[in-house]
């Protein structure tokens, strides 16, 4: 009797039979019953678009590795490899992705619209699997960009409301547990400040470096004045660097957000210094795995944001800006899109406020020991 699993001994293992080839290859029939009334212009469109896919699920399965990993890692845990790791490999695919976007640029604005009728009302808009990567990052409902009074999920209802199998496959990611980002900041809140994760060293760190802030200012200050600055561009300069102190001494402290708990506030302290001692002081050591990590996330957000921007691209040399033949605003939703969907915000945010190497304020020794 054959166990679960086990290969029969009858059946030849063959590269078509393993890869499902004839399977794959009998798919690209549009809404036809079969690829004879499909033209090459139309091949291509589907051929690509079933491989953009393949490749997004390729990359709900690193994302989903590195979620769940990192959900249980200590902050110096051997287990951060594999994440970055995962991440190294979406980046790599989402690039890929990016080419593909050359191949479709092969067909002209007239080859598209000869077939282009036939895909409305539909949209890559209803691509379930985009929206679950959207939702596994950890992009939120309201941060959304509106399309009127409806949902982004009941685009991937059938027409007569009731769910389909794009809707479903959102639902079970929703319910999968929580996403990307709030395992990365629940991590970061843990990460020891110099050896210390009491709030009070985290306090005390913040407090050191908002110093040295206001030290490089003073610095720049006198620098301008030294070299022939007017008294009114001293003033200007005056004003918006203690503007910019004001504004950087809430957003440490967490006082930028007046609605948020005294919770949230803590976890958010805690997470912008540690941002900030990765970035600051990576020579460390023990810092290497985590700043390793960070980058990785800040080059996949951006490997995401360049493939936006270049669909956008795609889309506006082919149709223009036409509407969507889902009805959207086509490229400028694109755009938008592109603009407005990050999801690591913190992680762009510290780079305003890291200093150079030698204003970096000195480790606590009492800490430094521990």
């Amino acid at each position: 009797m054959q166990e679960p699993g086990e290969r029969s001994s009858t059946m030849e293992t063959n590269y078509w039979r393993y890869l499902k080839t004839e399977e794959l290859l009998a798919l690209q029939t549009g809404l036809n019953e079969d690829e004879s009334g499909v033209g090459n212009d139309e091949m291509l469109f589907i051929v690509v678009h079933q491989i953009y896919e393949l490749w997004f699920k390729l990359i709900l399965r690193e994302l989903t590795l590195a979620r769940n990993a990192l959900n249980t890692a200590l902050p110096h845990d051997h287990r951060v490899a594999p994440v970055v790791r995962s991440i190294r490999r979406a980046i790599v695919v989402f690039e890929q992705a990016n080419q593909h976007f050359r191949l479709i640029e092969t067909m002209t604005t007239r080859d598209f619209l000869d077939f282009r009728d036939a895909l409305v009302p539909a949209s890559g808009f209803q691509s379930a699997q985009m929206r679950e990567i959207e939702i596994l990052l950890g992009l939120e409902d309201h941060e959304r960009i509106s399309l009127g009074k409806r949902c982004f999920r009941d685009a991937l209802k059938e027409a007569d409301g009731t769910p389909s199998s794009a809707d479903r496959r959102v639902q079970a990611r929703i319910a999968q547990g929580p996403s990307f980002k709030h395992c990365l900041y629940e991590w970061l809140s843990r990460l020891p400040i110099a050896g210390a994760s009491e709030a009070a060293s985290v306090d005390g760190f913040i407090g050191d470096y908002l110093r040295a802030i206001r030290d490089e200012n003073r610095k720049r200050l006198r620098t301008f004045v030294e070299r022939g600055a007017s008294p009114d561009g001293v003033e200007s300069l005056r004003a918006r660097l203690r503007a910019d102190e004001s504004d950087t001494e809430a957003y440490l402290r967490a006082e930028d957000d007046p609605e948020a708990d005294a919770a949230t506030r803590a976890q958010r302290r805690a997470i912008r210094a540690a941002l900030l001692y990765v970035e600051s002081y990576r020579e460390r050591a023990e810092l290497g795995w985590p700043r390793e990590l960070v980058e990785a996330v800040l080059d996949f957000e951006q490997a995401f944001v360049i493939w936006r921007q270049r669909h956008a691209r795609m889309v506006e040399r082919i149709i223009g800006r036409r509407v969507g033949t889902g009805g959207s605003s086509g490229v400028d939703y694109l755009d938008a899109t592109a603009l407005r969907y990050r999801v690591f915000s913190e992680l762009w945010a510290i780079r305003s406020l890291l200093l150079r190497k030698a204003a970096v304020p000195a480790l606590d020794p009492v800490l430094e020991d521990r």
